[in-house]
């Protein structure tokens, strides 16, 4: 079936700007600097920027200005929603990202389905569809995140639910993990990297005790950009 659909994906016209490598259909961004890349993000209170002191200081914004640093022509769309849960993606995001044609695509979802007792088996079909809908009906290179460490930050790590939290966010991510590898996902682990950090610089994290301050947006983009620019072709 995979097979099947890398294959139908590479015999469909495609935007220009993008290009698809065979054999493995692992997608790259473009030699040509000129081009007109457009940037969709899709997800939640991080992805609209929670926390931030200002628009421009969230992670899409900052890797936006990344993006246009290389590819002075480059766009963003910003369709993310605090509150959002995987569903909310599948059924309010997605149609409006593919109907944009975007040549890049990051996603940032599932606290919200873990706060909320989301079934890991109904997230991971969630991202599954997600994932599978912009592969078959895009030629976006698709940058997905791993879900932060929720119980590290103050609003669990003193909590009762602290080990269930960090229980379903390894679990969560597990799911997150092998549906990013089906679809050809470039994978960033902000997991580890939180678990190892928020602990000892509690600058990261905004006065709410959970979404990310200005400085952890910048962290944020910073690693996010790292799988961008993987798939930056060399010129």
């Amino acid at each position: 079936m995979l097979a099947a659909l890398l294959a139908a994906a590479c015999a469909t016209a495609r935007p220009e700007g993008v290009r698809v490598l065979p054999p493995d259909g692992v997608r790259f961004l473009p030699a040509d600097r000129s081009a007109a890349i457009l940037y969709v993000a899709l997800g939640d209170s991080t992805v609209e920027g929670v926390g931030a002191t200002r628009p421009d200081r969230n992670y899409v914004s900052r890797l936006h200005e990344r993006l246009r640093a290389v590819y002075p022509n480059a766009r963003v769309s910003n369709l993310g929603v605090g509150g959002a849960t995987s569903a909310d993606v599948l059924r309010r995001q997605l149609d409006r990202a593919i109907e944009q044609r975007p040549q890049l695509v990051t996603l940032s979802i599932g606290p919200n389905d873990i706060t909320t007792r989301v079934a890991v088996r109904a997230y991971e079909s969630n991202i599954d569809t997600i994932l599978g809908r912009l592969r078959y009906d895009t030629t976006a290179v698709l940058v997905v995140n791993l879900i932060p460490d929720l119980a590290v930050t103050p609003r669990f790590s003193r909590s009762a639910e602290r080990e269930a939290v960090g229980r379903q966010t390894v679990v969560f991510n597990e799911a997150l993990e092998r549906q990013g590898r089906v679809h050809g996902a470039e994978l960033v682990d902000l997991y580890a990297v939180s678990q190892r950090e928020v602990p000892t610089r509690p600058e990261l994290i905004w006065s709410d005790g959970y979404h990310p301050s200005d400085l952890g947006y910048a962290r944020w983009a910073e690693l996010v950009w790292a799988g961008v620019a993987s798939r930056i072709t060399a010129r």
